[in-house]
């Protein structure tokens, strides 16, 4: 069975860095739930536009 979620590493500009850290502060989430939902949000975004 495979892992439901995968470890990756990425470089990512410092600017959009300290914005997502304080909105997902601010939705009391962590980095990488918000990480997941903003991207989630995106590919839904782009499906949407299909």
């Amino acid at each position: 069975m495979r892992p439901l979620k995968e470890k990756i590493s990425i470089t990512i500009d410092n600017d959009i860095l300290l914005k997502l850290k304080e909105r997902a502060e601010y939705d009391d989430r962590s980095l990488s739930q918000y990480i997941n939902i903003v991207l989630k949000q995106h590919i839904k975004e782009l499906e949407d536009m299909k």
